[in-house]
């Protein structure tokens, strides 16, 4: 049979002209299915798109390290000992460790999530202080919105300059003052503004790099009478290697360093960026799954529901396939008739639902963004091209399967009977 031939459509559409109640509500379960399909996996999306966006451009394959109290005695010291990195500990990270990618030692005055007094002319806040590296920006990075980061020149001339996230900004500036060039006093001290960020982030992460400010590290060790300390350590592992594995060799060189029982768990302090975010992707992944598992399922009630309407239709036109038997016409030419129509029926009840679904979702995009909406926790709800290209993909397959028992029933009939047929 020739899919393009005239006549055949014209069977086709005359066919489903017959019963066009029966024919909507047949289409529709496809459609429903397909359009349910699509909501679904955009708003699963949407979802992975809000997470993945309160991630900013952070390194996935990174991971932090800070000391803590030891848990266990060792070579005389005893349990309950305090200790502190420093500059001598990352000289050897860097000789020793060739599986690290970037290394970035890190300062904040206060401490942990501390906050410290700035001050500019009349004005004054507290925010977040740290002493880094360039690198810094390879594993955690901003957008400058004016001037630029911290270079190695400021870290080896020990600079007093700044860099000022938007938060800042907006507290010790007016909105007609240029920062670049000016002066803010930190704990007492004078330093220049070079530049100004905004955070990549969503959320409170966006609002607490809002409000940081980032000196040079060597500036900061010198000015607040640091020594040689280094609070935590920002890492990256080299590409093709775990950050687990990288974060394993530096944690025993550490212990070996500062003479900590290499079973005490509890002395040195890690965070792995690598493994908390393969396990949000396993999640969404099991969302996905889940997703596709009951669409596929809604799909295969319309499909099913096809495929009985096809043999219903079968019935109806029995004595006209025993004349077409009689003609001449074989047991493929009628088959291929059947799943023709079916496979029809099918790609456009499932054409509509995709464009409607994928619609549907550009809709509740535009409304979100027009409204100001939160976007934390549901951003972007989308689907790939791929994803649609697959849906066609099973609607065509789907067709081909919901008419081959129709078509199997089709040629059963015998022409003798058929022309019989009442």
């Amino acid at each position: 049979m020739k899919i393009f031939d005239a006549d055949n459509w014209q069977e086709i559409f005359s066919a489903l002209k017959k019963n066009k109640v029966r024919t909507f509500f047949t289409a529709f379960g496809v459609f429903w299915g397909i359009f349910m399909l699509v909501l679904m996996l955009g708003s699963g999306n949407g979802l992975k798109n809000a997470a993945y966006n309160g991630w900013g451009d952070f390194a996935t394959n990174s991971f932090f390290m800070w000391t803590q109290r030891t848990s266990m005695p060792y070579k005389g010291f005893k349990r309950g000992r305090s200790f502190l990195f420093n500059n001598d500990d990352t000289k050897a990270i860097r000789q020793n460790i060739p599986e690290v990618q970037t290394l970035a030692p890190r300062l904040q005055a206060g401490g942990y999530r501390g906050a410290s007094n700035v001050i500019r002319g009349k004005e004054t806040g507290a925010f977040n202080i740290y002493g880094d590296y360039p690198d810094f920006m390879n594993i955690d990075p901003v957008t400058i919105t004016k001037g630029r980061f911290i270079n190695n020149k400021d870290i080896t001339d020990v600079r007093k300059v700044a860099v000022i996230g938007n938060g800042v900004v907006d507290a010790l500036f007016k909105k007609e003052e240029e920062p670049i060039g000016d002066y803010i006093k930190i704990q007492g001290v004078c330093f220049q503004v070079i530049g100004t960020f905004k955070s990549k982030k969503n959320g409170g992460q966006a609002d607490r790099d809002a409000n940081s400010i980032f000196l040079p590290f060597s500036t900061m060790q010198k000015t607040y009478n640091y020594g040689d300390k280094v609070f935590w350590y920002a890492i990256t592992s080299r590409e093709g290697i775990p950050a687990s594995v990288t974060e394993e060799k530096v944690i025993t060189l550490m212990k070996q360093r500062h003479k900590v029982h290499p079973d005490d768990d509890q002395a040195i302090g890690h965070f792995n960026v690598e493994k908390e975010f393969n396990k949000m992707e396993g999640l969404f992944n099991g969302i996905d799954g889940l997703i596709w598992i009951v669409g596929i399922g809604t799909l295969l009630a319309g499909i099913i529901g096809v495929s009985n309407i096809m043999l219903i239709i079968i019935k109806e036109r029995t004595k006209e396939i025993g004349v077409k038997r009689a003609l001449g016409a074989t047991p493929m030419n009628i088959i291929s008739q059947v799943i023709l129509e079916s496979v029809f029926l099918t790609t456009m009840a499932g054409y509509f639902g995709l464009v409607l679904g994928v619609g549907a979702l550009g809709l509740i995009d535009n409304a979100m963004q027009g409204s100001g909406a939160d976007n934390q926790f549901f951003l972007h709800p989308e689907i790939n091209f791929s994803v649609g290209i697959t849906a066609l993909i099973i609607l065509i397959v789907s067709g081909v399967f919901a008419g081959l028992i129709p078509a199997k029933r089709a040629v059963s009939i015998k022409p003798v009977d058929a022309l019989r047929d009442e």
